[in-house]
């Protein structure tokens, strides 16, 4: 798992990024039916080893790994290898899976740790006579792509981990009282040794010595602080937020190649151009649903829209190395976040960790749709179990991110100015279900066809 980033530019005509890396995503602790699938502990296609060292997931380096992961992970049933655009899941039924399952000591098997190959929630529908909440959206057979993320067959969309979905309905009460998110950043002394260091030296004509540079910004700047709120630091949905927003600042840093047409990199669209000296553009991801559409008697409910947008925001950077927020973006930088704003979606069938990140997203609205409403009461059901408040059903821990080390990138510029690219995530799940809720009688369309029957928790 893993990170974010800088980028500096400088001097009369250098740009420097300044990219960095962190520490994640190795299982540290495997609890009561989650240990065989969580064996490698990758997400969104980076590992971090027990020592905390950040590995990217490359097939040379996993081949022993990834043959294990995929002897491990049962393929799915016929019935469930099948792409459809609407599998329903009743929460009522999966939790009495987990709890026959935990009461017979056997594993939890792929089809629930994976939710039925469920890759997005698109409805919550509320069925008061069945005591049920049925959660629904396009679903697929399953495959172990080769940086071991599980992903559908057919769309390359990774699928919704049961992990994330407890942790979604376990911190939505938390999430009321501050918004979920990670932040990467330089510390302000980083941010000052950074600047003494550049001021020492010649960064154009034969004097200037990339490799020597590298090395003393490295040990200048110093380690990047992770800072997460709400939800654990070790748990699988707080190494997706880093991993998202790492992969992200990759693809602006022209330190991957973007796997979508359309998307170039951030330092590729300011190459030559100016800037205003002393700001740094920052990025980070926010929710983005068009609309939480719900009928008028509140039983039947669909998230609209990709679900997650870039956001950006220059920051003024003083001597001391403090960083202030100018409301204003640079207008590269905002191009650059409505593109990726625009490839999302296709960035998902190629990204897991942009997949991963928008699957909390729409857990996280769901989990607050059902407690701000009070959806179980309105049901007949309790989801004692799935919160975590009874039964004593633990998820995974995993290595935390705590800190991130330094890399380099060049490209030249014109003007001498300090660009960062730190940023991070923002979820504030109780904003996005009052401010966008509205009602609609057409979620009801689907809402009988969607009732289950029977003692099977997925159809």
């Amino acid at each position: 798992m893993i990170d974010g980033q800088i980028l500096v530019k400088f001097a009369q005509r250098g740009l420097i990024a300044l990219f960095v890396a962190t520490s994640l995503a190795c299982p540290v602790q495997a609890q009561f039916g989650f240990g065989g699938i969580n064996r490698i502990g990758v997400v969104g296609g980076v590992s971090v080893d027990a020592e905390g060292a950040v590995k990217s997931v490359s097939a040379l380096e996993q081949d022993g790994q990834l043959s294990e992961l995929r002897r491990a992970i049962q393929a799915p049933s016929d019935s469930l290898d099948n792409q459809t655009d609407m599998r329903m899941i009743s929460l009522s039924k999966l939790q009495s899976e987990i709890a026959r399952a935990m009461s017979a000591n056997e594993p939890l098997s792929e089809e629930v740790l994976f939710l039925a190959g469920l890759q997005r929630i698109e409805y919550v529908f509320v069925y008061p006579e069945q005591h049920d909440i049925v959660l629904a959206g396009p679903a697929e057979g399953w495959v172990v792509r080769d940086d071991a993320s599980v992903v559908g067959r057919n769309s390359g969309k990774p699928v919704l981990h049961l992990e994330d979905l407890l942790t979604a309905l376990r911190t939505t009460e938390a999430a009321r009282e501050q918004a979920i998110s990670v932040s990467i950043d330089p510390t302000p002394e980083g941010e000052v040794r950074l600047n003494q260091v550049l001021s020492r030296v010649q960064t154009v004509g034969p004097g200037f010595n990339v490799a020597a540079l590298e090395a003393a910004m490295r040990e200048a700047f110093g380690p990047q602080v992770v800072s997460l709120t709400t939800v654990a630091n070790d748990s699988r949905t707080a190494q997706t937020l880093v991993a998202a927003d790492y992969r992200m600042k990759r693809l602006a840093m022209n330190l991957e190649d973007s796997p979508v047409a359309g998307l170039p990199s951030y330092m590729s669209m300011i190459r030559n151009g100016n800037a205003s000296k002393g700001t740094q553009p920052r990025w980070w991801m926010a929710c983005n649903y068009d609309a939480i559409l719900h009928s008028q008697d509140m039983l039947a409910w669909k998230l609209t829209g990709t679900g997650v947008k870039a956001m950006t925001e220059d920051d003024l950077v003083d001597a001391r190395g403090t960083r202030t927020g100018t409301g204003r973006a640079n207008k590269v930088a905002q191009r650059w976040a409505d593109m990726f704003t625009k490839k999302f979606d296709e960035l998902c069938g190629y990204n897991a960790a942009f997949g991963d990140l928008r699957n909390v997203m729409d857990m996280s609205i769901v989990a607050t749709v059902i407690s701000g409403h009070e959806l179980e009461k309105v049901a007949g059901c309790d989801f004692g179990l799935l919160k975590g408040e009874t039964g004593g059903l633990i998820t995974p821990s995993y290595q935390a991110p705590k800190t991130i080390a330094p890399e380099c990138s060049f490209v030249k510029g014109n003007a001498g100015w300090v660009v960062s690219a730190s940023g991070g995530v923002e979820l504030n799940p109780w904003q996005v279900v009052s401010q966008q809720s509205k009602s609609d009688e057409t979620v009801k369309t689907v809402y009988a066809q969607a009732a289950g029957s029977g003692e099977t928790w997925w159809w």
